[in-house]
């Protein structure tokens, strides 16, 4: 039986997606171990002949000439794309771009990002980069980058958008919803190279305290030498400051959890549709850190491996939790490299917390809300040649108003931390509380 050009190239493309689609039905049930149904596999088959069709109409009437393959990835990213919004298909050079930044050095602005309906929005901006000096926030919507639309954007090619070489220039318009305006960014790209540890120092009455900015490879063993330099400096409580750290590793955010908890407690579990991404973490170091008071402080923009930590050591009652209601990414992504050196990263799992409560779009709600408004998060104070208290977060800053020094109407504006001083004051009262126990 001949067959004409077209119908040739339908069946060819047609065989070759059947053959595709049985393997990755194979390569499913090789995972599930269980059996797909039937109705769901026919199902499946159905659905190649329109795509194969589709893609021949598109290579034999579209006004310019496309390669498959591109035609394949578009519909790999839109197919990837739909499911949430972070699962995504990363082409050869957005996955070399992925590998680039988990080694923690690139030229950027600093600033872990998420879709929300489609758009670009900030999780975090990294504490001491561009992206924080400038003012992002949290939940800042991302509707032009150098004068580029993101709509429609997908979230690798935002970032490469941002992404450059250092001392070079982006311009960034932002949707800033509780303000109800929208507000332009212009920063200088620079090198991001951020160290887990931000600061660890004794406070006042023997409160240590540690400012974590994100959970990298050594950041475990990083967390475990400063507390042993605080122990040695007399600590007996600890302030843990997890304020806009977007997270990372989830192995390493169990090793952060368990030099605080006693052996053999829940830390996480993780629930997907196979079998094996259903995992529960149990703390299994035996450490001196599991008796001394403790507060843990987050934010809008503590998210994914954070918001373990705080699910972690609230459920075990082991810290009070003290700030603003987390950002709410709990989900486990799983990346896949493929043969052509692009890979699929997918959305295999969700946490929860020790107590079964689900992180994903709802975040950690502290046992002590602090919600600090615009007029008290900064104080005005006179410029006396000192400098601003390092543990306090730099000011919020309006590009209109704020010259590089930082002087408004000839005075300095010094922040007044309320979170971190209430959680001062709660573990004083703690400790108070303790003396009262053991003198009675």
């Amino acid at each position: 039986m001949r067959m004409s050009g077209g119908k040739r190239k339908i069946f060819i493309i047609s065989v070759t997606l059947a053959l595709i689609l049985a393997v990755c039905l194979g390569f499913t049930a090789l995972i599930s171990a269980k059996p797909q149904q039937a109705a769901v596999k026919d199902d499946l088959y159905n659905q190649v002949e329109l795509f194969a069709g589709t893609i021949s109409l598109i290579r034999n009437n579209y006004v310019d000439n496309v390669s498959s393959k591109d035609l394949i990835y578009g519909a790999l990213k839109g197919m990837l794309g739909s499911l949430d919004s972070h699962s995504q298909f990363m082409d050869p050079e957005e996955y070399k771009e992925m590998e680039v930044e988990t080694k923690g050095r690139f030229g950027g602005l600093g600033v872990e990002i998420t879709l929300k309906d489609g758009v670009p929005t900030v999780i975090s901006a990294i504490e001491d980069t561009p992206a924080f000096k400038a003012g992002l926030k949290t939940n800042d919507r991302i509707v032009k980058i150098d004068g580029k639309s993101t709509k429609d954007l997908s979230l690798m090619d935002a970032v490469k958008l941002m992404r450059g070489e250092p001392g070079t220039s982006v311009t960034i318009i932002v949707l800033r919803e509780d303000e109800k305006k929208f507000l332009e960014f212009k920063i200088e790209r620079g090198i991001i190279q951020v160290k887990s540890i931000k600061e660890a120092r004794i406070l006042e009455d023997k409160i240590g305290y540690i400012k974590l900015v994100e959970f990298q490879e050594n950041t475990s063993k990083d967390l475990a030498k400063a507390l042993q330099e605080l122990k040695v400096k007399g600590m007996d409580s600890l302030l843990l400051d997890l304020r806009n750290n977007p997270g990372g590793l989830l192995e390493v955010s169990v090793k952060v959890s368990e030099m605080f908890l006693p052996e053999g407690k829940v830390i996480v579990s993780t629930k997907g549709r196979i079998k094996d991404e259903d995992k529960v973490y149990k703390s299994h170091a035996k450490n001196l850190y599991t008796d001394m008071p403790m507060m843990l402080l987050v934010n809008e923009g503590s998210a994914s491996a954070s918001e373990i930590v705080a699910g972690a050591l609230k459920d075990n009652k082991r810290a009070i939790v003290v700030g603003a209601k987390t950002f709410g990414k709990g989900s486990v992504q799983t990346v896949i490299p493929l043969g052509d050196g692009s890979a699929v990263r997918l959305t295999t799992a969700k946490y929860l917390t020790p107590n079964g409560l689900q992180i994903n779009n709802i975040g950690i709600v502290p046992d002590v809300l602090i919600s600090i408004s615009r007029e008290t998060k900064e104080a005005k104070a006179p410029n006396n040649g000192e400098d601003d208290d390092d543990l306090a977060e730099p000011p919020e800053k309006d590009l209109h108003e704020k010259d590089q020094k930082g002087k408004i109407a000839g005075t300095e504006k010094k922040k007044y931390d309320d979170q971190l001083q209430r959680a001062i004051d709660l573990i004083k009262g703690i400790k108070a509380y303790n003396a009262l126990k053991t003198t009675a």
